[in-house]
Order: C-alpha cells, then structure tokens, then sequence
C-alpha cells in the first residue's frame, strides 16, 4: 500500500489520519470546508471511546480540555427532578477543542482544506478533483459525514429519511451559571413529550446546551441568529429559570442547528478500493451519543487490518464484519429513545440514560 486518500478531515477523518501517522502509512486528506468550523456543537464520549482516543491524544492534555460527568439528571421542564444515574467514565468535550486536538498530530502539509473531491463516473473504484485530474492514491477512506456525497453516488439505490428530530447545539461562557451547576449531565423534558433541553459543563466556565425538538410540532428553520434566539425564548419560556438563563445570556453567532437523517438500511462499508467510516458508513442519530465512539473504533479496526492483512480486500472485509453488528445495535437503540423521546413523560417505559451500549 503506497498511499491513502481521505476525505473528509472532521472527527473521522482526523481520528483516521491519526492512527495513520501512528502506523506510519502515507496519507493525505481533502477536506471541502474551510479550516476553522467554530459552530458551537460537542460531544459525549463514554468510556469506551476515551480508550480508543487516548491512544492517539495524551490522556493529560484532552482530559485538559474537557470535563468527565458524574452523574446523568432528569427533569421535568419545571425543574422537577424524575431520576439521576451515576455516569461511569463519561467525558464531555467541544466539537471545535476535539478537532483541534486531533490536527495536532497531523503535519499542515497532509490536509488540504477548500478541495472537493468527487466519483468519476467512467471507472469504477476511481475518484477525482473537480478539474478532472484522478486524486492520486491506491485507497480512498471516506468520512464526509452523514450525507456523504461519494456514498450516495456510489449507493445509487440508498434510501435516506429525517428523522423525527431537529436539534440546536450551542455553547456558552459564563462563569456564574457555570458556578451555578454541577458536573451533572442535566436533561429538562416537557411534559407532552418531544421537547427537551440538555445541559453539559465543558470547564469552569463554558457550558454546551442543546435542544432536541419534534420537527412535527416545533418548526424550527434556519434563520438569522436574532430570530432563532427569539423563537428558542418563545418555546422554552415556561421552563425552569436555568434552561431560560442560559438561553437568553447566549451568544448566537456560532450555533449549530441540527437537521438529522438516517439510512433505512446500511449500505455495504466498500466497494473497489473505497471504504466508508463514521457517519459516511453509517450515520446515527444523536440519542445514542455514540458518534465519537464510533468513528475512534472503525478508524482504529480499519488500520489495524490494513497493516495487518496482505490485500486490501480482505482488510475491508473484515473491517466491515467486525463494526457492522455492533452499528445496527446503536441504530436500534437510538430509534427506541427516539420513540421514547417523542411521548408524554407519564408514558415513558423508563428513565433511559440517553447513551447507547452494545
């Protein structure tokens, strides 16, 4: 194996290149955004995921960035408390100190931003740049997200629906409010179901909250930050005065609003000399909080094989035999707390802790 193209340089592809440079294989990524993406979304990583980061990211220096949650606290919108659980290991970090963290270990040289990559149509297994020159490598590691272009032009047939879902994620600095909370996971959910808020401390200071809304009854479009600030007061005005606090005292300037699609079915990891990782092979949908985890997991399974095995091919194979059980179970797990989500409180069937384990 002479060279790897990946494309795409979020938390996949950045995960990806890392255990690349670890094994010493030659690599390149293309990334079609800007360098600096500072929308104001983060993330939970269970325990599992922290072992597969940490060996690619000093333990010291990403648990600097973050915080572990000690426990996960549910609400009602009011502020009445309807259970708690001990969280184990459970870390909490901004999308924007991730990827920073992450391109650390990757020389300026090895990514490329503003560069579209794209399937030829002639030759099967090929991609190529928007001029129409071949992009130079014997694989191609795809991880451009959830609505991956390459996959849905190689997967002609593929089936991709919204999900009953939208979601704002946001972060705010404030040191009183941050002084105000523990390190507690706190989720606030209405009554009538379908409306809930989230609220993580990221450090001393700075907190990530997110909103998850049922599109069938809260319209929430993408608008300027002015109206989206005066719609997230409207909806959540009669909440308890912490989740209205942090909405009001937020800055809009980089938030995150969050319209989420999953595959009626996975298609295949490969085809040729392209592998799909993250949620290019298989998105999921934010209940599971398992996105992180497992990205870290198909990028560090991918190039175990690959140095491992004498073809590409039966590096893909296994690669795909291995994450793809494990994928449907968060798929089935996350649409059970998404039907969850969806009902009245007095109907939940339990006090799901909003994470996903195999």
């Amino acid at each position: 194996m002479n060279k790897v193209a990946v494309v795409g340089a979020g938390i996949s592809g950045l995960s990806m290149a890392n255990y690349l440079e670890k094994n010493k294989i030659d690599y390149h990524i293309y990334e079609r955004r800007k360098k600096e993406d500072l929308a104001g979304h983060g993330f939970l990583i269970p325990q599992e995921g922290i072992e597969y980061l940490t060996q690619i990211i000093d333990p010291a220096l990403l648990f600097e960035h973050g915080s572990f949650l000690k426990k996960y606290v549910q609400y009602s919108h009011t502020g009445k408390k309807l259970a708690e659980k001990n969280l184990n290991n459970v870390f909490a970090i901004s999308r924007h100190s991730l990827i920073h963290l992450l391109s650390q270990n990757i020389s300026p040289e090895k990514i490329t931003y503003e560069k579209t990559i794209i399937p030829c149509d002639l030759q099967k297994g090929r991609l190529k740049h928007p001029d129409g020159s071949y992009l130079e490598a014997d694989i191609a590691i795809i991880s451009d997200g959830s609505r991956s272009r390459i996959r849905r032009s190689l997967f002609t047939g593929e089936k991709m629906r919204t999900v009953r879902e939208n979601e704002v994620v946001n972060i705010i600095q404030d040191q009183e409010i941050a002084n105000s909370i523990e390190n507690d996971f706190m989720k606030f959910h209405y009554d009538q179901g379908g409306l809930t808020f989230g609220i993580l401390k990221l450090s001393h200071d700075t907190i990530l909250w997110y909103s998850q809304f049922d599109n069938e009854k809260y319209k929430v479009n993408e608008c300027s930050s002015d109206n989206l600030k005066k719609y997230m007061l409207e909806v959540f005005e009669e909440w308890h005065p912490l989740v209205s606090s942090i909405i009001r005292k937020s800055s809009y300037e980089n938030v995150h609003l969050w319209c989420v699609y999953e595959l009626e079915e996975l298609n295949p990891f490969y085809t040729e000399n392209i592998v799909f990782i993250g949620d290019a092979a298989h998105p999921l949908i934010p209940f599971t909080s398992q996105g992180v985890t497992s990205a870290l997991k198909d990028s560090h399974i991918l190039t175990k094989y690959l140095v491992e095995e004498d073809t590409v091919l039966k590096a893909f194979k296994k690669y795909e035999a291995e994450r793809k059980p494990e994928i449907e179970i968060h798929i089935r797990n996350g649409r059970a707390l998404l039907n969850q989500f969806l009902l009245p409180i007095d109907q939940y069937t339990d006090h799901i802790l909003p994470i996903s384990y195999k």
